[in-house]
């Protein structure tokens, strides 16, 4: 989910490419996490910040509680697995999002419900290249990867590319569809130390078909290991 989406951990140099692929892959899930995040999202009809704690236990159960603004304090998302379920205080109802609305916003951003859910892996489900090397001219001092998924792989991208510096932690990543066409890029920054795991504290999503729009997501503090009961991630937990 979202909270598990800037989890990682980066070691060593001069890293294979299968070393690349897993890093990059478990920056986006951690054993366990506590956060809270700030989002920022603009779109060409608004702007908003949402402030949020976020509980993460392995690739399968996620809690999300809005803090703020008030408004929206208390609206919360659990995913379980390939379940999703939002919590809505102001009428105190839970519901199951339907496999229809996976591809609808989540909380007016610009990730999906369908990003919340499907946990695919680069080291699984593509096929990966080099394309550049922190030895080229041009390659900014980074590893730069080309990712095709395979036929049968459950993923909606006909081609991701990657930048990952030589410490394993990853710079940007390029979604394109089908057609090659560039459909978003996920830039990440900020890369801190905590708990000796180097994290980038700081993603941005940009849909190139909208220019100007972006959601941005920061953490304002992250805690790793932490201990998380199987209580936590359940339907009575969203109240």
């Amino acid at each position: 989910m979202l909270a598990a989406w800037l989890i990682g951990s980066a070691l060593a140099a001069d890293p294979t490419l299968e070393e690349l692929l897993t890093a990059t892959d478990d920056t986006q899930r951690g054993d366990s996490s506590i956060a809270v995040i700030t989002m920022q999202v603009k779109t060409a009809n608004y702007e908003r910040t949402i402030k949020m704690q976020a509980w993460s236990k392995g690739k399968d159960d996620s809690l999300v509680k809005i803090l703020a603004p008030e408004k929206d304090a208390g609206v919360a998302t659990l995913k379980v697995g390939e379940n999703l379920w939002n919590y809505l205080p102001k009428v105190d109802r839970t519901m199951k999002v339907p496999a229809g609305m996976m591809s609808g916003s989540w909380m007016g951003s610009h990730f999906s419900n369908d990003d919340l859910v499907h946990q695919s892996r680069f080291s699984r489900d593509y096929e990966c290249a080099f394309t550049k090397r922190p030895s080229d001219a041009d390659s900014g001092g980074n590893y730069t990867v080309a990712c095709t998924p395979h036929p049968d792989a459950p993923v909606v991208w006909g081609q991701v590319v990657l930048v990952i510096s030589p410490d394993k932690i990853p710079v940007k990543v390029d979604y394109f569809d089908e057609k090659k066409t560039l459909v978003r890029t996920m830039d990440y920054s900020d890369v801190k130390d905590v708990s000796g795991h180097k994290t980038p504290m700081t993603m941005m999503l940009t849909p190139h078909d909208k220019p100007g729009e972006f959601t941005k997501m920061t953490f304002e503090s992250l805690q790793y290991g932490a201990s998380l009961p199987d209580s936590m991630f359940t339907l009575e937990s969203l109240k």
